[in-house]
């Protein structure tokens, strides 16, 4: 029987496992959702969701791999009571990944494009209705988009290749590293631009009445998928690193560190962007999904007028801040999919991981 591997250390756990929860849902769901739902108010529910849903749920994905020590398909078949059918959500898991993976790299890939749109100045001096067309003529670009989404796929496939402590924690540890130090850089210079405090105002002081218009109910919904999102629970992610998990450790308390890193930036992610979308006139928090894409170039245009080439820069800047926290999630459920393809059909973990890439990159 092969040898199952695991983490080398407890930082290089909590740093893979912050880093499936970590991504998109953080870095860009997470603003432009506050934004659309009153700012302050939506992000007191959001955290309540967080301790009450979260945490818990985090801990029993961890307990159910830690006890099977397989993958989510395989886990329920190991632990579920004879004649029931709980295996059954292994395989729904196992599917959401797939799922979830066409998003994200898809998504990632986007981020890959704007670093090197924003590098070349592409934004500089064009209108806001300019830069909206930049994103859409992206969207209608198959090629364009097939092309950076497969880069992503690959870049997945490399590291998954090396196995976990050489692939999978090695590189989720740097990533997140390089993560934590960019978002400092741009959340001090995002809290400097003039007119920040407006932006501060708005993500910090509860204005329950901006509540209102979308309902009450809805923004609490809205609150609670963002915890589930953001945490990467349900889909067997925390499951697979569960498994990896040594006996040792307490998983309530792993889970509480992971949540707190999660939340932090989260949190940090709104100061970068509240302050700086506050800081020019005009511009609207609750533009949706396109605010990191359509408002964001425009707001540092205007930001940084006087000298286009911080401008660059800081764009730049955000853009690979994305990116990493995409990749940091699609290496996670690269490596769920591996996990799957290695174990349910006996493949070497190579074969697997190539396995998956074509699935990936075909679906």
């Amino acid at each position: 029987m092969e040898h199952r591997e695991n983490f080398k250390s407890r930082i290089g756990f909590i740093m893979t496992s912050a880093g499936c929860a970590i991504g998109l849902g953080n870095v860009w769901r997470f603003p432009f959702i506050t934004g659309q739902y009153g700012g302050a108010a939506f992000v007191l529910f959001y955290l309540v969701f967080l301790v009450i849903l979260g945490l818990p749920i985090m801990v029993m994905e961890f307990t159910v791999g830690r006890a099977s020590g397989k993958s989510a398909a395989k886990s329920f078949h190991a632990l579920e009571p004879a004649g029931t059918k709980w295996h059954i959500h292994g395989y729904i898991a196992t599917i959401g990944n797939y799922v979830l993976m066409m998003f994200y790299t898809t998504v990632a890939g986007w981020m890959f494009s704007y670093i090197f749109k924003s590098a070349r100045g592409e934004f500089t001096s064009l209108t806001p209705d300019e830069i909206e067309n930049v994103f859409n003529t992206m969207l209608l670009n198959p090629k364009e988009m097939v092309f950076w989404m497969g880069i992503v796929v690959l870049v997945g496939f490399v590291i998954c290749l090396r196995g976990l402590e050489k692939g999978v924690e090695k590189a989720s540890t740097v990533i997140m590293t390089s993560l934590l130090c960019l978002m400092l850089v741009l959340v001090v210079r995002s809290l400097t631009l003039e007119g920040a405090s407006k932006g501060i105002a708005f993500y910090l002081k509860p204005d329950f009445s901006k509540m209102t218009s979308h309902g009450l109910g809805e923004v609490i919904f809205a609150a609670m998928g963002q915890s589930f999102f953001t945490l990467s629970i349900g889909i067997g992610s925390l499951a697979i690193f569960g498994s990896y998990i040594g006996k040792e450790r307490a998983l309530t308390g792993e889970a509480v560190s992971i949540i707190a890193l999660d939340t932090f930036v989260a949190l940090m992610a709104g100061f970068i962007i509240f302050p700086a979308v506050f800081s020019v006139p005009g511009v609207a928090p609750d533009a949706g999904p396109g605010l990191v894409y359509i408002t964001l170039p425009h707001v540092f245009n205007i930001a940084f007028a006087h000298l286009p080439v911080l401008g660059y820069l800081f764009s730049g800047l955000f853009y690979v801040l994305l990116l990493l926290a995409a990749l940091t999630s699609t290496i996670s459920m690269h490596e769920i999919a591996t996990a799957f393809i290695h174990e349910n059909y006996r493949l070497s973990r190579q074969h697997a991981a190539i396995v998956v890439t074509v699935i990936c990159i075909v679906l």
